[in-house]
């Protein structure tokens, strides 16, 4: 089995920059286990968390390829031991089950879950944390009558990104014309043409 990386991809916020990343993809027959697009800390830049299983030199090649679109910052790869990462699950229930059952409630609340809709045929919950967790709950409440469940797409936060902030706000703030070289000979011309 292939380790699984997150792709964590800085943007421009254009139209159809999703659909030419997610070509990248399809060109290569690698399945997108994950996608999660939203904005950043820094205004006008978007964030784009794909999660793949493939090995790390073929995610080196793609991280390079994502460069290559002009609307794109930064691609950074990384293992789950380099990020702080969690999804987000939905599960719905029969409300009657729960109320009968303290055997659900406590597994409920062994698991984190929260009721965030609670109507007299079902009960939705919430939940975070890591895939497996995720999914142990699912398994925990079949027996119980599961009517539905959906989970979120991974954020995730790399541990050490301070560098790819920091050069981008620098970059952001730098005043229009701040980078323009001084040409001795070039004012000298403009002199000779005024006079």
């Amino acid at each position: 089995m292939k380790p699984e990386y997150t792709i964590t991809v800085y943007t421009e916020n254009q139209i159809g920059l999703l659909n030419r990343i997610a070509i990248i993809f399809s060109r290569r027959k690698i399945n997108i286990e994950s996608l999660n697009t939203s904005p950043s800390e820094i205004e006008s830049v978007h964030r784009f968390t794909i999660v793949i299983n493939e090995t790390e030199d073929v995610v080196r090649k793609l991280c390079r390829q994502i460069e290559k679109q002009v609307e794109v910052l930064k691609a950074y790869y990384n293992n789950n031991e380099e990020i702080v990462w969690q999804e987000l699950a939905l599960y719905k229930v029969p409300t009657a089950v729960i109320a009968e059952k303290v055997k659900v409630e406590r597994l409920l609340r062994e698991y984190g879950a929260r009721a965030v809709a609670i109507r007299n045929d079902y009960t939705v919950f919430e939940t975070s944390g890591h895939r497996e967790e995720i999914e142990g709950l699912i398994k925990a409440l079949e027996p119980y009558g599961l009517i539905e469940f959906v989970r979120s797409a991974r954020v995730a936060i790399i541990k050490d990104s301070e560098g790819f902030h920091k050069k981008l706000k620098e970059f952001e703030s730098e005043e229009p014309g701040s980078n323009v070289i001084e040409n001795e000979f070039l004012d000298k011309q403009d002199e000779v043409f005024m006079m």
